[in-house]
């Protein structure tokens, strides 16, 4: 969370000014003057008093104001989603559809997913490549329809993202290809997430929600506005994220809040990360890189069969060359003795030899134990192989784990 760093970086440059005698009050006014026009820079979304106002803290990420928490810790938080519920503003991340009747092979020019072999209303994890095979993003996908294409792309990449796809999209129209796009900045997106989240959900809307399941995808009616519905999230849990036209974004948000009687509670992202490591989901930019490919990521089942014998998406040779003879490196799960180990901890061998690198980590709320993410050379990949973390100059007992860390939840069709 490269934005969350800056933050806390900023912050500690100034306590250590007004802490330090040496320090001028010209430097001081520099400081603060910094942090407040850092701070009128960042987008809000539609929500941002409205988490003021319940006690969310404030902090910079990917260019936006978001709350880090609430009045709850982040350990707090972390175990009520589980145990009940949680509601995120995600509206700093970017949904986006493509529609013509050539949208979907556009986009499978793009990315590794077979977007047309999808049932109209269901989606898939997919990753956009560049052509030596690394990840450009990942992103969740919607097939509509034939014609309809709806995507949501992270927050700290949507400005490479939308120029990737617009000088694709440029060329690929100039050639005659029928595809154009919007970008839905007139939207705001919630994800609401937990045992809770349909029961809730349910009490909002006339859509049987008994008959949606994971990655299911529909337009309907949720407390008096058009949304866009996906049965998907970032925890592990079963639950929902909801595109609302942005004017709607505070009234749904206060209906869901009351509905479940003070059981799903507002959450930041500080949870949001603790929940995702503990679902063994990638975070884009720690996990997952432009010089990382899908297959090193785990996420080759991502790749649609179709895509795995014909290719056609950017990076293709390469990652068809690493399907078939093993890539160098693999994503695993590790648990370790001592400090928690963070992203860019050394991982080494028992005799001292690098072997990779921790990319995410931190104590589980929920296991009670340090868990981490990262990559090792392959071979060192299965389960049970032991190695060390080194954290903070000193080298502590680690063992690769299968993910999840935390089983998942999600409801899926019987």
């Amino acid at each position: 969370m490269r934005g969350l760093l800056a933050c806390a970086t900023l912050a500690r440059r100034a306590a250590a000014a007004s802490s330090t005698g040496g320090a001028s009050t010209a430097a001081r006014r520099h400081l603060a003057g910094a942090a407040e026009a850092a701070e009128a820079e960042l987008k809000k979304t539609a929500l941002y008093d409205f988490h003021v106002a319940h006690g969310g803290k404030m902090v910079p990420f990917a260019g936006w104001s978001m709350p880090i928490q609430y009045k709850d810790t982040i350990m707090d938080s972390t175990l009520n989603c589980r145990a009940n519920g949680s509601l995120f503003d995600v509206s700093h991340m970017c949904g986006l559809s493509l529609q013509g009747s050539q949208a979907i092979p556009f986009l499978e020019s793009l990315v590794v997913a077979d977007v047309a072999a999808l049932k109209d209303g269901t989606g898939s994890l997919t990753v956009f490549t560049n052509d030596k095979g690394g990840a450009i993003d990942d992103s969740v996908v919607t097939k509509v329809n034939d014609h309809h294409v709806y995507l949501v792309v992270n927050a700290g990449c949507r400005d490479k993202d939308l120029a990737h796809i617009g000088a694709h999209m440029e060329a690929f129209q100039k050639k005659g290809g029928d595809v154009k796009w919007h970008v839905h900045d007139e939207r705001s997106l919630l994800a609401l997430q937990g045992p809770l989240a349909a029961p809730t959900l349910q009490l909002l809307t006339k859509e049987d929600l008994s008959k949606m399941y994971f990655s299911d995808f529909k337009m309907i009616d949720i407390n008096g506005s058009a949304c866009f519905l996906t049965r998907t999230g970032y925890t592990g849990e079963d639950g929902f994220e909801i595109s609302v036209p942005s004017e709607n974004a505070v009234d749904l948000a206060k209906a869901l809040l009351e509905k479940s009687e003070g059981k799903v509670r507002l959450t930041g992202l500080g949870a949001r990360d603790s929940l995702r490591l503990e679902a063994g989901l990638c975070l884009y930019g720690n996990d997952m890189e432009q010089h990382i490919t899908p297959v090193e990521a785990g996420l080759s089942w991502a790749i649609g069969k179709r895509r795995k014998a014909e290719g056609g998406f950017l990076g293709a040779e390469v990652i068809l060359k690493q399907l078939k003879e093993g890539p160098k490196i693999r994503r695993v799960g590790i648990f370790s003795q001592g400090p928690p180990p963070r992203s860019h901890s050394e991982i080494v061998s028992g005799t001292g030899e690098n072997i990779g690198e921790v990319t995410s980590g931190g104590f589980s709320p929920c296991l009670k134990k340090n868990i981490a993410m990262g990559y090792v050379k392959n071979g060192l990949h299965k389960a049970g192989t032991e190695f060390k973390v080194v954290v903070r100059g000193k080298q502590y007992d680690a063992v690769v784990t299968k993910m999840p860390f935390v089983p998942t939840k999600y409801y899926k069709a019987p």
